[in-house]
């Protein structure tokens, strides 16, 4: 990238270029032969090139991300006030992109845990679940009383004590779609290879009843995976005293796990971002599907989500899908969509937050053109509907809603033990038991917020690296985190509240 030029051109049949920084009214742009700004553009802003009537199309990235809604002149700022959504159609052609992935021949490793059964962690943590709200508390006593210093000195290979809690569990149909996804849901964390053992917590009278979930799930009690019922153990005080003394006879258990050099095949790799700017897809995005391109050349596999964010962009990923059948999968999860916005009288449109558009981004089909990118250039090998287990290797998609920890719940139910977030705005999102690496977009949030950050690819946009290099960067810091480096955020304790599974259904 040049890093003498004002503006950005991603494609040479777009409409629009990108501003590198604020630029004043009146500023003439070398690059583009000294056109004229109308008009303040922000920073990561779209300056138009050329004139557009009402309704005509505007293109980044060389595809669509809305239609003029009033006459648009070269050197406007085009951003909500003058570009809106509309439809148009897609050309899904099934497979035609797919590119072979070429397995690579060096045998890189990390340092992970394996457990008896064969599955590979990349922390070693006890996790303590609650079935349902009213067991949310008991479930955070639990974990309260081995976070007091020195508690946990005894076994230095594990990493802590996790709660599980969340808000729902109850008054919802006890055979429905909403009870089989939440089930679904706490069966994927209480199987997380992260988890050396767990202890499941129950009320007893709530329609998410632990007999049912167990046989739901596959579940079997045992010394390392104990069930407590509030109202058979005699109520809460009983219930953290039952709690706490399961959870030291899985101590000793769960110190006896050491780490061991281990294929990095057996990643499995949460793409998530948030708080996206205009720079998303320009810098962390391309950067993070570079390194996602690596890890499947590797062996591994990376979870992209978020179905309202990739709206208007699926068309990129049906033509990745290595057959027609995974292709289609998308595209009728993006018809049903669709439908459940109509059925809520709302829009897929209504995505991008405040905070996107003050950064530059304008409907969802930029923004969702730019949440591609994280997913680099692999085959589709797969689509999962929410907290499904995935199942297969490379680069697959899982169906969730596009609010972040939603889904990164989901992510990490279908066996992620890693989660990669690109920022712009400066998300402090932080995940357990999956660890979770902090990505920014741009150099300025990146030095203001660099407690949260890990990896600044706002290099990108000053010209000092190439996306390639942080691609490699990205990867080579998956590797640390994996083996037991500490990422920005477990170093500042976040990820016991983050999770939020995505509840489908009527509340009764």
């Amino acid at each position: 990238m040049n890093s003498t030029s004002l503006t950005i051109k991603l494609n040479d049949n777009d409409d629009v270029v990108i501003a590198r920084s604020a630029l004043a009214a009146g500023t003439a742009i070398p690059e583009l032969g000294g056109l004229v700004l109308r008009d303040d553009i922000p920073p990561a802003h779209k300056v138009a090139l050329r004139h557009i009537e009402p309704g005509g199309a505007v293109r980044r990235y060389g595809q669509i991300i809305g239609f003029a809604c009033k006459v648009i002149s070269p050197g406007d700022h085009v951003h909500i006030h003058n570009m809106t959504m509309g439809d148009f159609a897609r050309d899904y052609a099934f497979g035609t992109d797919v590119k072979p992935t070429e397995a690579t021949t060096s045998q890189l490793t990390f340092e992970g845990f394996r457990r008896s059964d064969g599955r590979v962690a990349t922390r070693n943590y006890i996790g303590v679940i609650s079935t349902v709200n009213c067991s949310a508390t008991v479930t955070k006593l639990v974990t309260q009383h081995f976070s007091t210093p020195g508690a946990l000195d005894a076994y230095p290979n594990v990493d802590g004590i996790v709660p599980i809690t969340h808000s729902f569990g109850c008054c919802i149909d006890h055979n429905g779609e909403g009870i089989q996804q939440l089930r679904r849901t706490i069966g994927g964390y209480a199987k997380h290879p992260n988890f050396a053992g767990v202890l499941i917590i129950g009320l007893g009278c709530e329609a998410n009843q632990m007999g049912a979930m167990f046989i739901a799930e596959g579940m079997q009690p045992g010394p390392l995976m104990v069930p407590l019922v509030m109202q058979e153990q005699g109520g809460t005080q009983k219930t953290v005293d039952a709690a706490i003394a399961a959870v030291r006879k899985m101590l000793p258990v769960a110190n006896e796990a050491t780490r061991e050099p281990l294929p990095i095949s057996h990643l499995s790799i949460a793409l998530q971002c948030g708080g996206s700017d205009g720079y998303s897809g320009i810098t962390a995005n391309p950067a993070l599907g570079a390194a996602v391109d690596l890890l499947v050349q590797h062996g591994g596999t990376a979870i992209l989500t978020e179905t309202p964010e990739i709206y208007g962009a699926e068309h990129l990923l049906t033509r990745r899908a290595i057959r027609p059948d995974v292709g289609e999968k998308i595209v009728e999860r993006i018809h049903w969509w669709e439908q459940y916005a109509k059925r809520e009288k709302g829009s897929i449109d209504n995505n991008p937050t405040p905070g996107n558009k003050a950064g530059g981004l304008t409907t969802i089909l930029e923004k969702s053109l730019g949440a591609v990118a994280k997913s680099g250039s692999s085959p589709l090998m797969g689509v999962y509907r929410y907290a499904e287990t995935v199942d297969v290797k490379g680069l697959v998609f899982m169906d969730a809603p596009g609010y972040d920890p939603m889904g990164a719940t989901g992510q990490i139910a279908s066996g992620a033990n890693l989660v990669v977030f690109t920022t712009g705005r400066g998300s402090c999102f932080g995940a357990k038991p999956a660890p979770s690496i902090k990505v920014a977009t741009n150099t300025s949030m990146y030095n203001r917020m660099t407690d949260d950050m890990d990896i600044n690819c706002g290099e990108i946009m000053d010209g000092t690296a190439t996306v390639e290099q942080k691609g490699q960067e990205i990867f080579k810091t998956i590797i640390q985190v994996a083996s037991g480096k500490q990422s920005k955020s477990e170093a500042l304790g976040v990820g016991n509240e983050e999770f939020v599974p995505w509840m489908i259904g009527a509340q009764m």
